[in-house]
């Protein structure tokens, strides 16, 4: 059976391989609408979006600590169990990445961490409060986002509705720069402190760290490898977000990466583990459909929201399976 250190290098190793992974699945977030109106080309889209990716990771560790502490009993954290979790996480996001699917990689960790967990110590080794709480913030952030992204397009509407067309493009153009850094950033201050939390939570289980903090080479190593992982490009997931939703124009990016950004960013602040994912794909609905309620093409997003659907409980399966593999190996 391998030693505790062997275990805990395990988990590191697994969960930043879980952190690339998300870097590259969901690089779409951040520039498929400036890669789709032509306002960053994709190589340059794909750099800005890495090195922000890098600089919002360390922005704050208050999501991490919502992950670390709020999902499962401190005594029934496990090695074994995480392990599992990060894995079925990491299968679940490969799974959608080849479909081009663009699913949530938050979703896919939660459900991984509480299919694992259960399948080793049973739902009472569940924090029912914290889960609760977390799943509720997945669920309305979504609706959140198409409501905003609605609202803010209705505005710019009114603003430019005298300008002309040709003209509006151009400034929203370049405008979609900021946006895209901006969202860039954002992903990063979410989705890279959901595995410095898993990191965490493992230190704390393994007896390296009396109390729940994230250590600077947790940040620094989480950082990086969804900065790499960004670097990497996810052309397939960018082609869905990009096109398949909604026809963009510059204005329509512009209003779909701000509205994004912001409500990600409050999460963040909050301490609130979202779905960049889905805050990004109902944002982009929302200023399709304040367009008009046809130019979004609802087949597509479906298809989205029932990938939503299944993450979780997927996930949860795929990580219960692997759980009880390591468990016969060991």
């Amino acid at each position: 059976m391998p030693s505790d250190w062997i275990w805990l290098g395990i988990v590191v190793l697994v969960a930043l391989i879980f952190d690339y992974i998300n870097g590259f699945h969901d690089t779409a977030n951040a520039i498929a609408t400036s890669v789709s109106t032509k306002a960053l080309s994709p190589q340059r889209a794909v750099m800005v979006a890495a090195v922000l990716n890098f600089v919002g990771a360390l922005s704050g560790t208050a999501v991490a600590s919502t992950v670390g502490k709020g999902i499962v009993l401190p005594q029934d954290i496990t090695q074994e169990v995480v392990v599992a979790g990060l894995l079925g996480a990491i299968c679940w996001n490969l799974i959608t990445w080849l479909s081009g699917i663009p699913s949530s990689s938050s979703h896919a960790l939660i459900g991984g961490i509480v299919g694992a967990a259960v399948a080793g110590f049973g739902f009472g080794s569940l924090i029912w409060e914290g889960l609760e709480k977390i799943i509720l913030v997945l669920i309305i952030s979504p609706v959140v986002g198409l409501i905003s992204g609605y609202v803010i397009m209705s505005i710019l509407f009114f603003v430019f509705r005298r300008g002309s067309p040709m003209r509006v493009n151009e400034i929203f153009r370049r405008l979609q720069v900021f946006s895209a850094c901006t969202m860039s950033f954002s992903h990063g201050s979410n989705d890279a402190q959901k595995s410095m939390g898993i990191i965490t939570m493992a230190l704390v289980s393994g007896g390296v760290l009396t109390e729940f903090h994230v250590p600077l080479w947790v940040i620094l190593s989480c950082a990086t490898a969804m900065a790499l992982g960004t670097a990497a490009g996810g052309w397939r997931i960018i082609k869905t977000m990009g096109g398949k939703i909604f026809k963009l124009e510059p204005i329509n990016g512009f209003a779909a990466d701000l509205n994004s950004s912001l409500v990600i960013l409050t999460a963040s602040h909050l301490g609130m583990p979202v779905s960049t994912t889905h805050v990004v794909s109902t944002s982009i609905m929302g200023v399709g459909t304040a367009k008009r309620i046809k130019a979004v093409r609802w087949g597509t997003a479906r298809s989205i929201v029932m990938a939503w659907i299944l993450t979780i409980p997927l996930s949860a399966v795929i990580s219960a399976f692997l759980y009880k593999i390591i468990m016969l190996i060991v």
